[in-house]
């Protein structure tokens, strides 16, 4: 019979050389001082999917200001799991934040817009964080996170006044940004859009009229929406300030119900 050689296995590429398919730590790296092996589990990994997810935020423009609206539902996949989930922040007195998407994402960037906030008090210039300029440091946050494969799970509008005039804007998860007059994210962008650009055809709104194409808006994808919950906060933004109200609770009328048919 021939020789056929050591049967046990390949030899490795060179003495005490990397092996294929390992990670290694060369010298001169920042981690060189760690154990000269690590394994899969040592290294990060960013989050696939968002965890506890809040739904839709609508905005609407009228004549002296802005209204923002959402419930206050956090999603824990179809487990309607936490009921106390604010998601319309007072930014300062004149900006206005509405967030849908992951909550634990817009907790942490909630947490520093906050602190940008007391580091300009401090500063004690005079000056104020406008709309605007809020609106493109999150298109820019955003589109950065998106870029490292690790994006922030969100939808935001930004609702405000600047020089006088109302300003609304939103961002989403990518950072494609845009201003427009009536904005809906998540489900209530394909049901509360055209409801809410129908009204502003018809002329302009005044603060009440807002608010009430607002909790109209709301019934409907409480209707429709299956993550979507009865109580919500209503948000306004004008020149003498800034108000956010507390939990509202809509009375659903399911008395219809017996009229839908499924086909």
């Amino acid at each position: 019979m021939a020789f056929m050689g050591d049967i046990t296995g390949p030899s490795p590429l060179w003495g005490h050389g990397p092996a294929p398919g390992s990670f290694y730590n060369f010298p001169g790296n920042a981690a060189s001082a760690a154990p000269t092996r690590a394994c899969v589990r040592d290294f990060r990994a960013h989050s696939a999917q968002p965890i506890t997810t809040t739904t839709t935020v609508i905005g609407v423009k009228f004549d002296k200001g802005c209204v923002l609206a959402a419930d206050t539902l956090g999603s824990y996949g179809s487990l309607a799991r936490f009921r106390d989930c604010p998601r319309i922040m007072k930014v300062n007195d004149n900006i206005l934040l509405g967030s849908g998407g992951d909550y634990a994402d817009f907790q942490y960037l909630k947490d520093i817009i906050e602190q940008k906030i007391i580091d300009e008090q401090c500063i004690g210039d005079g000056l104020q964080l406008k709309p605007r300029s809020l609106h493109c440091w999150l298109t820019r946050v955003l589109y950065n996170k998106r870029s490292k494969m690790d994006p922030l799970w969100n939808n935001y509008i930004v609702a405000g006044i600047q020089d006088g005039e109302p300003f609304m804007g939103t961002v989403d998860k990518l950072g494609t940004a845009y201003e427009d007059s009536v904005i809906a994210t998540g489900l209530g962008a394909y049901m509360a859009t055209p409801l809410l650009r129908d009204s502003m055809e018809k002329g302009p709104l005044d603060e009440e009229a807002a608010k009430n194409l607002v909790r109209k808006c709301m019934e409907v994808l409480f209707y429709r929406d299956a993550r979507a919950f009865q109580r919500y906060q209503i948000g306004v933004v004008t020149a003498t300030g800034v108000e956010v109200s507390a939990p509202v609770e809509l009375k659903p009328d399911w008395s219809v119900a017996h009229m839908i048919q499924m086909k």
